[in-house]
Parts: C-alpha cells; structure tokens; sequence
C-alpha cells in the first residue's frame, strides 16, 4: 500500500546531498513518499543517520505506519537486557515518527503520542529488569519472580510531558520514582529502600547510557521532592510528608500531568488519590495567578529570556509567547477550578484548553487560537530537534539555521518568519493580561473613609498578617474603600466591612479571588451594606464566594431534582464517609449563598426565595440518606424491609423555609416482616431504623470543618420525645388513627416525604391522604383551635411588635387557621393560601377573611425571610442600619420601617380578631399544647 495519498505536505532538502544518498538506500521509494525521504533526510542529519541504519525495516514500515509502531514496541522482548532492543526501537520509532510528522501524515497528537509510547514501555523493561536482578540477587526482602511485574511495590510516575502523553522530538524524560513501604517489615525496611535506589540507578543508566547503538532517552529524577537530599526513590510516606508540609506551588503544577507509568500502578493511583487535596485544592484558588507568574519571570530572568521578541535564538519553550507560557495559561486555570470541578483535571495541554473553554473558564475563541498556536510552536520545535537530536528549544541565530528549517517546513522563509513572529506575539498578549493585568485606575477615595480609624487598624487583622495579603490588598484597598462610600451610609458600611475583615482567618485566597474578581468586590459591599450580621457570616464561610465565579451563579434556579442530582454526584466523587459529610456541607452552602443573594439582590421575590431554600433542604436530605444508608449498612448490612423514609413537616413540608429554618422531621421505616438487618453486626428492625435515624441527624447536624448542614426537630413525630425516633409504619398508622391529638392532624395537613424510597413514599403519601380524608367534626376542631391559640397566647404574650410569627394574628396564628381548613376540607393541600381558601370554602370562615389572613401572612412572611436572612436574633430596625432597613421594606413593598411598622400592626390586629370572629370563646380547661412548627 502506498503511503502517498496520506502525505499532506513535503519538507525540502536543505542540503540535496545527503537526501540523494538516503534515496540510494531506499530504491523502493517513489513518488511523494521519495521525495519525503529526500527532503527529510536532506535537511536532517540525524534522520539521515537513522536510515542509513533502519532502511530496510523502513519499506515495510511506511506501508502501515501505525502497524509498525505496534510491532516495534509490542515485539520487544520481555526477558534478557533491555538496553539493545530498547535502542533499537528508539531508532525506529525516531525515524518513523519523524517522517509522519514532516509530511503531515499523523498529527501533533499522534506525533507526541507515539514518542510517548515508546518513553513508556522503555521504563517498564528497564525498571523489570533492574528489579529482576535485586530480587534473584535477594535483595529484596520477601520479594519473588511474581513480584517483577509490579515492581516489588515501586512505581515510577511520568511528569511533565510524559505523563500527559505529550514527549517532544528529542525530549528527555522526567520520572518520580516512589515505594510502597507497608509492604515490608520495619527490620526490611533499609535493606528494601536501598534495593529500589540501586534498580533506580540501573534503570536510569540503562535509558540514558550513550553506547554505540545510540541512547533510549535522557533521564530526569530531579522533580522529587528536595532533589538535593533526598535518594533517587523515595518512600510514599515520606514523599506524602513533604508535599502536605512543605510543597510548593510549582509542585502542584508538576502532579497535573503526572501519572503512573511503570512498576505498581495501583499504588501509584492510591498515592496520587491521597495527594489530591494538595494538587487540587477544594476552594478556587486564584492565588494561583501570582505563583504562576512568579514561576514565569523566574524562568525568564534564570535563562535570560525577558527581553522582547526577536526571532534569532529566541526560546520556543520558555521565551515570551512560547509554549511555556500556554502550558502555565492552561494549567493555572486548572488549578484555580481543578479543585471544584474533576473534568478540568486533564493532563493535555490541549485537551486542558478544550475542557476550559467548554466550562466557561476560557473564552472559545482564545482557547481555539491558543491551541492553533501551540500546536504550531510543538511542530517548530520538532523540526529544530529533528536536525541532529538535540534537546533544544531555540530559533537558529543564523540565517543558514532558518534556511533549514523553512526547508523542514517546506514553507518560503519570510512567510514562516512572520508567522512566528505574529505567533509569538499574539500568545504573549494573551497571557500576559492573565498573570499581569494592566494596573486598574486608581480609585477616588473620601477623605472621610480614607482617614478613619477603623482603616488604620486594618494591617492588625489576622486576614493581614502574611507580606502576600499586604500586598494583594493594597491594590484592593483603594477599590473597596470607594465602593464603600457609594453605599446609602458610607460610615455604616465601612463598619460592617470592618466587621467583615476582621472575622477572616486568612487574606490571600480570598483577596486573590477579588483581585482576579473585582465585580465580586460590588457584590460584597451590598452584602455588608445590607447586613453587618451576614457580614460577619461570611467571614467564617468566606469560600460561598467561589459559587459566584462559576458563570452560571445568576442564572435561573434549577429545582429539587436537579439540586439533587448535582449534590449526589459530588458526592459520589469521594469515598471517604467524613469527606462526603464536609463536601456536602460546602455545597449545601455555596446554594444557600445563592439563594440568599437572589433574593438580597431582587432577583427572586420573598415566595420564590422560600421555595428555593426548601429545594434545597430537600436535595441534601434525598441525596445524604442513601450516602448515610451505605456507610451504616457497612457494619449492620442492608436495612431489613422496604427501607425508610423522611417525611417533612412544618414548614419543609409546606416548601416554605427561610435561610435560618431547622427541619421538623419524622421517619418511618417499613420492615416488611423482616425481624433483623444481616451483616457483621446485626441489629434488630426496630433498633436498626432507630440507629440510622440517629446517624441521619448526626450527618446533618455535627459540627464539622465546614460546620453544619442544618438544625434538626424530631419532636413531632408520634409521642413526641417520648416515642422512638423512628416509627414503623404499622405503629405510625395506628398512632394517627387511634392516639393523635387534634393538632397532630393539623401538623399532617403540611407532611411531605422529602427522601427514602419511591414505592414506600407512596404508601406513606397515600395514607396520608387517607387519614385526612375524613375529617374530625368541625366544631371539635375548632373548638381544639380556640384552646391552642389561648394557651400559645398565655405562654408567649402579645409578641415583639416586630416579630412576625408569633402573636395574634401573626405567621403562627394564621397558619393554624389554614392547616385547619386544609384539614376539614378532606383535601389536606399543604400551603397557607390554600388551607384558607378552603376554610372559605367550607363557610366558617367568609372570602374577605380568608382574602385578608393570606394578605397579612404575605407580608409578614416577606419580613420573616428577610430578616432571617440579615439578621439572627429578634429584628431591631434600630440594628440593623439603613441598608437592612432598605432591603426590608423593598421585600414589603413598603416605603420606610415606620410605615411598615403600622401596616404590620394594622394587619395584623385585623386579623386577630377575623379569627376570633371565626373561632369559638376559647373553654377554660386542659387543652392540647401544640409545640409550635418552624
């Protein structure tokens, strides 16, 4: 078969002699296929000496290219010293792969990939070998024959473009080597370590070696941790030490593209799951920036790199606009997101690009150009090496130098002389305005804030006690302080800023993320402008600011089943149980957040803001159970029965929560007439369910690194504290049918399952129905109402003029009307409105009442979220400053706090004595004592 129709361009001979000579050792090649040959070998000494050594292996070779490849790597034999076999694939591969490259007939990738190949199975049979010999020498303590395929427990990891398949021309390669030590006895342990040192020395000398048949490949192990004094193979335990105490950011950078190439390549992937949180932090690390560009300008000012561009001599790699500087564009952005989101960890440059920019971390059309670009500097440097297989990276300095590799380029040497340098210079631009964005215009800043006192106090914080915070916030500081006085009150929200700063444990991450962000600085005056108190909130969870970055922040809520899709497969991503209880933490906070901002920012209204904080109860609850099942099934074995459920009460069921809401909860669990769980510690049903349910609430409430998911209420479940905390659903039925008080019903009318299986949620949803389809008599019910609304009266006063759930005709008031028409209409709908216009509906309570108690319940609820979103505490307009004040009465739809005031009083007394009206006179006797819903 002809290579010809796949040849897609043609090199030219820059010196025709030697091209003529290599087409006299191959007399079976015509068309463009001899003018390949002629024109590479002519413009490359170093494939003209591989041929002169390899041609007759190459006629077969071009016919199936990646045939050859196969059989030349694949056919090297197992057994026996690798070090001739291995230089002898080296040479076919060079040349093979040199030819496929000049005449376009693989691309880049193809190209690198196959140099990568090769590096690969190198290291596996020199490592095979050099280990064979210190185990039949017994060196290795309880190590035998078997042992040789995984290295006796070493694993040597491919760094740098090794490791993301991505080998240059005449690359050298870079190596980690590493041992498993748990795989010895202590006494072993030196005598192992000093057996992988020796096969790690015997393996580099059998890659690296000049002999007479050539060398496989340079060799590098000075990427391990502290080179200077650490032994060419290392112990994990000791590698893992360093990098969690003393790793530098360069190092993280380094482990993107690592993988494990050779030896035992579980342990490998086991060592590098435990260096994840160190290469891929959990925050968004814009910090990042200014390591990277540190890096840079070290590489340029080591190597003498930071002057302009010119053309000769200049450094394809490192110089300005050169492929360095894509691979650190690339790469820093991976490092910022990585932590975040698993897609960006990618090893290729290119693929990198690619999964950025369909992320929204890149824009499209840089990607693509970045891409172009690299892909075209990749083949430059090919061709600069193909010469005479040295590892270089510079333009020729000559004009002789550039005559050959226009040559090798088969392009005119003035059109391949402006696209370099239009090349180059777009690629700085576009990363330079990354690492070192021009300086921003200074801020205008009022004396007033400027000279304050509270300003001057700032360098004393903990957020500024490292030179890098200093640094980073200087350039901040004009910003903010000018934001500031944009506020309603600028002395205000300069002292809940100051609030702010002075809570935050650390500045850099978060000032990076500003400096990198600076609309996220707007979004924070808002915040401390409305509310010192989320302020302060903030300062301990300042990592909700990294859900802002992610470019879909302010985009439409998703709903429940997305909500819980999302936090299940985030979870799904770690294996460890404390790990998933954290991660779920952080991202039920990051939602919260932006439930929270919608609605400070007039996105949402007060009703769609409390169905979204209830979606999001919903999805942690639906996705953490099954996570809590499998850790608790571990030990007890899968739970006995159908399984249980969570049933949501009070306010989750009703799909109405605020950003400081507990969950009332109830579970009811179906055995199914199985009598005990079956696993290493059997339980019986009912202390199974009653275990579970108390690791549920643990996972929910314990206080953890990223503190808690949410406050927890079992108190309404049958008998109260009194009853087990989880019910079957036989003793559930009999409970509701036959003990359950009046109120007990009531709270029903808003029961909803919010997780647990689908066929026993059904069950449950159905006898809820059932047991609320036949209302009690009318006249008990509200009766029972006119009791409870005396003794809550009795117990909790008039109430806080301000406070809009408790007192008569408030929240609580209100909702015990609704849940009571909701309850005698037979119907049990779940929301306020609803239950009051049933009420209406059934005629003991008329359509302007029902009209009236919905409006008051509306606009109390428009206070009650949004003082529980800026406020903790009972709300003191005299507290909470003009900005919270603002934020309220926007909510109400009412022009100042006094005036919202008097709505409340108004409204409310009107529908105080509505209810009155509606009730009879309470009786003076026992009466059942709701425990209030939240």
């Amino acid at each position: 078969m002809s290579l010809d129709p796949r040849i897609t361009r043609l090199p030219r001979a820059h010196e025709p002699d030697l091209g003529q000579e290599a087409l006299t050792l191959t007399p079976w090649a015509e068309g463009d296929t001899a003018r390949l040959i002629h024109g590479a070998t002519g413009s490359s000494p170093y494939l003209a000496s591989l041929l002169r050594k390899e041609a007759d292996w190459l006629e077969a070779a071009l016919d199936a290219p990646e045939a050859a490849l196969d059989a030349a790597l694949d056919g090297l034999p197992e057994d026996g010293d690798p070090a001739s076999p291995l230089r002898q694939a080296k040479r076919r591969v060079a040349l093979l792969a040199g030819l496929c490259d000049l005449g376009g007939i693989w691309p880049l990738d193809q190209v690198t990939g196959a140099l990568t190949r090769l590096a690969d199975r190198a290291v596996d049979l020199a490592l095979r070998d050099a280990i064979g010999r210190e185990i039949r020498r017994g060196k290795l303590p309880g190590a035998t024959a078997e042992d040789i395929p995984q290295a006796a427990g070493m694993v040597v990891f491919a760094m740098g473009k090794m490791g993301a398949g991505e080998l240059n021309y005449s690359s050298d390669i870079d190596l980690i080597c590493l041992f498993d030590e748990s795989r010895f006895e202590r006494d072993d342990y030196h005598e192992a370590r000093a057996a992988f040192i020796r096969a790690t020395r015997r393996m580099t000398a059998t890659l690296s070696d000049l002999t007479g048949e050539g060398y496989v490949f340079r060799t590098d192990l000075r990427l391990r941790p502290d080179p200077a004094v650490t032994p060419v193979c290392m112990a994990m335990e000791g590698a893992e030490r360093y990098y969690e105490s003393l790793g530098r950011a360069w190092e993280r950078a380094a482990w993107i593209k690592a993988r494990p190439c050779a030896g035992d390549l579980e342990a490998g992937a086991r060592f590098q799951e435990v260096l994840r949180p160190f290469v891929w932090r959990k925050h968004l690390d814009f910090a990042a920036i200014k390591d990277a560009h540190d890096m840079r300008l070290r590489y340029r000012e080591a190597k003498g790199l930071s002057g302009p561009i010119t053309l000769p001599g200049h450094n394809m790699k490192l110089g300005r606009g050169g492929i360095r500087e894509i691979e650190f564009f690339t790469q820093t952005r991976q490092i910022i997101a990585g932590g975040r989101d698993p897609d960006l960890r990618v090893r290729g440059t290119v693929p990198g690009l690619a999964v950025l920019a369909e992320k929204g971390w890149v824009p499209g059309d840089v990607a693509e150009t970045l891409t172009g670009h690299y892909r075209f500097h990749r083949e430059i440097e090919h061709r600069m090496q193909m010469v005479q297989d040295a590892q270089t990276h510079a333009l020729p300095v000559n004009e002789e130098g550039f005559h050959r590799l226009a040559a090798m380029t088969g392009r005119d040497l003035r059109e391949l002389k402006a696209d370099l340098s239009a090349r180059l210079e777009e690629v700085h631009a576009l990363t330079e305005g990354f690492f070192a964005p021009e300086a921003r215009a200074e801020a205008q800043v009022p004396d007033m804030l400027e000279d304050s006192p509270l300003v001057a106090r700032w360098t004393s914080y903990p957020a500024l006690r490292s030179q890098r915070a200093v640094e980073i916030f200087t350039r901040l500081r004009p910003e903010i302080l000018s934001r500031l006085a944009r506020a309603a009150r600028p002395e205000e929200a300069l002292q809940a800023f100051d609030g702010f700063l002075a809570g935050l444990p650390a500045g850099v991450q978060l000032f990076s993320l500003f400096d990198a962000n600076p609309q996220l600085v707007d979004l924070l005056v808002d915040i401390v402008s409305t509310s010192p108190d989320l302020a302060r909130h903030l300062a301990r969870h300042a990592s909700v600011f990294d859900a802002v970055i992610g470019g879909d922040f302010f985009a439409p809520w998703p709903g429940v089943a997305a909500l819980r899709a999302d936090l299940a497969e985030t979870l799904a991503r770690e294996a460890d149980y404390e790990r998933q209880l954290d991660m779920a933490r952080r991202w039920a906070k990051e939602w919260h957040f932006r439930a929270g901002v919608h609605l400070l920012r007039g996105l949402t209204d007060p009703e769609e803001a409390a169905q979204h904080y209830a979606d999001l109860a919903e999805a942690v609850l639906a996705a953490l159970l099954p996570v809590v099942q499998q850790e608790f099934a571990a030990k007890h074995g899968a739970a006995p029965g159908r399984g249980a459920v969570v049933l949501g009460m009070g306010s989750l069921g009703a799909g109405r929560l605020h950003a400081r809401s507990d969950l009332d909860l109830i579970v009811i669990y179906d055995p199914a007439g199985v009598e005990a769980s079956e696993g290493r510690r059997p339980l019986p049903a009912r202390t199974y369910y009653a275990r579970l349910t108390q690791a549920l609430i643990t996972a929910m409430t314990a206080p953890m690194a990223e503190g808690r998911l949410y406050e927890v209420d079992m108190r309404l479940r049958p008998s109260g504290n009194q009853g087990p905390v989880a019910t079957s659903l036989t003793a559930f039925t009999e409970y509701q049918r036959g003990e359950a008080w009046v109120w007990e019903h009531l709270a029903l009318t808003r029961a909803r399952v919010v997780a647990g299986p689908a066929d026993l949620a059904a069950d449950v949803e159905a006898l809820r129905h059932d047991l609320l389809g036949s209302p009690p008599p009318r006249d008990r019910v509200l009766a029972e109402l006119a009791q409870m609304r005396a003794r809550i009266a009795a117990a909790r006063g008039a109430g806080d003029p301000w406070d809009p759930k408790l007192g008569r005709g408030r929240m609580q008031d209100i909702e015990l009307v609704a849940q009571a028409g909701a309850l005698l209409s037979g119907q049990a709908p779940r929301r306020t409105a609803r239950g009051l216009a049933a009420a209406a509906r059934s005629g003991w309570l008329d359509r302007a009442g029902a009209d009236h108690l919905a409006s008051t319940h509306r606009l109390l609820w428009s206070l009650q979220i949004g003082a529980r979103l800026i406020a903790d505490g009972a709300l003191d307009p005299e507290d909470l400053g003009a900005g919270g004040c603002a934020f309220l009465t926007r909510l109400a739809g009412i022009d100042s706090p006094d005036a919202l005031r008097l709505r409340i009083a108004e409204m409310a007394d009107k529908s105080a004595a509505i209810i009155d009206a509606a009730l009879p006179a309470p009786e003076t006797r026992n009466a059942e004592t709701p425990r209030p819903e939240s």
